[in-house]
This record gives structure tokens, sequence and C-alpha cells, in this order.
């Protein structure tokens, strides 16, 4: 894997706070700890457009399903084969 060094400024009220942080996920390894952040980022990224779709699906049907109510749908039509 490839690496290039990226820099980003930091103030230095926010320094302890970053350390912290470091210390704790990355085991005191700056990069390490920005991949782990990017991987929780990029989860909470997807469950935000999936919470969108969810809304916008509820809207759509005129009503709120429960996920059991989905669960049978989703699976009546996989048994028509659609």
């Amino acid at each position: 894997m490839a690496a290039r060094t990226v820099g980003f400024a930091v103030a230095d009220e926010d320094r302890p706070l970053l350390d912290r942080l470091v210390d704790r996920y990355g085991g005191g390894n700056r990069s390490e700890f920005l991949r782990r952040a990017m991987r929780v980022m990029a989860a909470e990224e997807r469950a935000d457009r999936l919470r969108g779709i969810q809304a916008r699906a509820h809207s759509a049907a005129g009503r709120n399903y429960t996920a059991d109510e989905v669960n049978d749908l989703v699976q009546k039509t996989l048994k028509r084969g659609g």
C-alpha cells in the first residue's frame, strides 16, 4: 500500500483531545487513528443514507412499517420470484 503524507492543522486547544484519542484508538500512531476514524465516519455516513432511504420509503408508502412487516413483505416478494 502506497502512502502519502497529508498535512492537517490542529488548533492548540484541540491538541490534548487529539493526543488522547490517538493514544486510545491509534495506539499512539496518528495514521492508524485516522484510518480507524475514517472507517467509523464511513459507517456513520452509510447509516445516515439508510435512514434517509427509510424515511423516503415510509413517506412513499403512506405509513410506517415495522421491521417484521418489511421482512414479511420481502419474503413474500422473493417467493413470488419478483
